[in-house]
């Protein structure tokens, strides 16, 4: 007898109960050889004071399976309550999320029949690093971090992803012609570990038209990799392009732990009236019967699947006369997948999971790269100012400065008010003010304290100190618009 291999299971909030039994019993039914260990995560367990809606005994569970099949939960609003997935995807490294984006027509809706692309998404860093902070009464300011070591495993997952699952293109997104620094080192990566794949395609997009090509032209993509927020939102655009968010499975991956759920949420609307689509869910859970190695089974399950999209046994929002033959909600739904065990389908592709390594992508370890030489030449202050008056604030900031440390710059909102400034410009209250020495002189942290000691005592109130620093030579920071 196959030995059982141990997962994690939670049955969510909303529909997540229904779904994952509907789930359950088709693995059940096709033979996949599981130890489930259920815990009790989301909504509940935030009503019991838990602000991040897991308990410490579910997480050593998670830490005894390393895989975890969750269904939808329910995050509360406000409250300081935190997102159980973002929780769950950095506290266990799940540094990978995977979305297959497929459409299945003429059985789905869809104005893009040739829709076959996945979504690799960074999960760990950018703006879901929730690093925010109120820099005065009327500026707010979130922390965008991007790191080279981050990028280039999701890259390379990316890369290698592509050449286990027979695919024959990459493309990365970013917004490098702002973000010169933090977007510009994601493509720079890219380009880098992208020379060490010649076999397999590669370019680079904006992610303003890249993502309008996605809702207009999907077929031209096969893999796209993108930093944290921008693989959210491209991944839910391309999911609805198929023809139905319900019916998108994804998974995240890390090192060592995987997770496994559907790409739509709780859908508290519908809950407990039989009518939800377990699909999602259910190829979420394809997904995770591939990576514990049971390829055959997961097969023979998502085949079942298609055979059921094929004959017309559709839940309600994917139900289409003409094309749909009957109307199921969950349960029948369920027994039409079981019924099928064993099936092909005819028009849709077979999957075919024999070749797929268990266990995910095994990535070499990371690259080392030289220590640069750096030198610190200046620093930016953050401070507040009420009135909009960018000449006044200069000339009561020239009285602090020291010989060695001038005022170079003064931004709002990015853009430069100071020197030559426009008057057109529209100003708030929280200024960034920039000093650098002289001929990139090197400068020591005395002299930063000095000046701000300075400010301090002339009554100007500092809010930020970021030094600034030369890196081989090269700036690591930016100018303002306007400079």
């Amino acid at each position: 007898m196959s030995v059982k291999t141990p997962i994690t299971v939670a049955r969510g909030d909303g529909i997540g109960p229904e779904i994952m039994d509907a789930t359950l019993k088709i693995l059940d039914a096709a033979g996949a050889q599981l130890d489930i260990e259920e815990i009790e995560i989301g909504k509940a367990v935030y009503e019991r004071g838990v602000k991040n809606g897991i308990e410490e005994s579910s997480w050593e569970s998670l830490q005894r399976t390393k895989v975890f099949l969750k269904a939808p939960i329910t995050t509360p609003q406000g409250g300081g309550f935190k997102s159980l997935n973002v929780t769950i995807r950095k506290s266990l490294g799940l540094f990978a999320n995977v979305r297959p984006c497929v459409a299945y027509a003429p059985y789905v809706e869809t104005d893009h029949s040739d829709m076959d692309l996945v979504i690799i998404r960074e999960n760990e860093e950018d703006l879901y690093g929730g690093i925010e902070y109120r820099q005065s009464q009327d500026v707010m300011a979130s922390l965008k971090l991007i790191s080279r070591p981050g990028t280039e495993r999701i890259v390379r997952y990316a890369f290698e992803y592509a050449r286990a699952n027979g695919r024959k293109k990459v493309t990365c997104m970013t917004k490098d012609n702002i973000m010169k620094l933090s977007d510009g080192l994601f493509h720079k990566v890219f380009d880098e570990i992208g020379q060490e794949y010649p076999d397999i395609e590669q370019d680079h997009m904006i992610i303003d038209i890249g993502t309008a090509k996605v809702a207009a032209h999907p077929g031209m993509f096969d893999v796209v990799v993108l930093p944290n927020l921008y693989g959210d939102i491209v991944s839910d655009v391309a999911a609805e392009v198929t023809g139905s968010v319900g019916l998108g499975g994804s998974s995240n991956v890390g090192v060592d732990f995987a997770m496994f759920e559907a790409v739509h949420g709780s859908a508290p609307d519908i809950a407990g009236k039989g009518l939800a689509n377990p699909s999602g869910l259910l190829l979420g859970a394809v997904m995770m019967l591939v990576h514990i190695g049971q390829g055959e089974v997961a097969g023979k399950v998502h085949n079942a699947w298609l055979k059921t999209i094929e004959d017309g046994y559709h839940t309600g929002e994917i139900y289409r006369e003409g094309i749909s033959k009957v109307r199921v909600g969950t349960d029948d739904f369920c027994k039409a997948v079981i019924e099928r065990l064993g099936q092909k389908p005819e028009t849709l592709p077979i999957a075919d999971y024999s070749g797929t390594p268990a266990g995910g992508m095994k990535l070499p370890p990371l690259k080392e790269y030289p220590p640069v030489e750096r030198k610190r030449i200046g620093v930016d202050i953050g401070l507040n100012w009420g009135v909009c008056n960018a000449e006044m604030l200069a000339e009561k900031v020239q009285e602090c400065v020291t010989d060695n440390l001038k005022l170079q710059m003064i931004s709002n909102r990015g853009t430069k008010v100071w020197p030559n400034g426009r008057p057109e410009t529209f100003c708030a209250d929280n200024w960034r003010l920039r000093f650098k020495a002289d001929d990139d002189e090197e400068i020591t942290t005395s002299q930063v304290i000095a000046l701000m000691d300075r400010m301090n005592k002339a009554d100007l109130n500092f809010t930020k100190s970021v030094m600034l620093y030369l890196y081989d030579g090269e700036p690591g920071f930016t100018v303002a618009q306007g400079e």
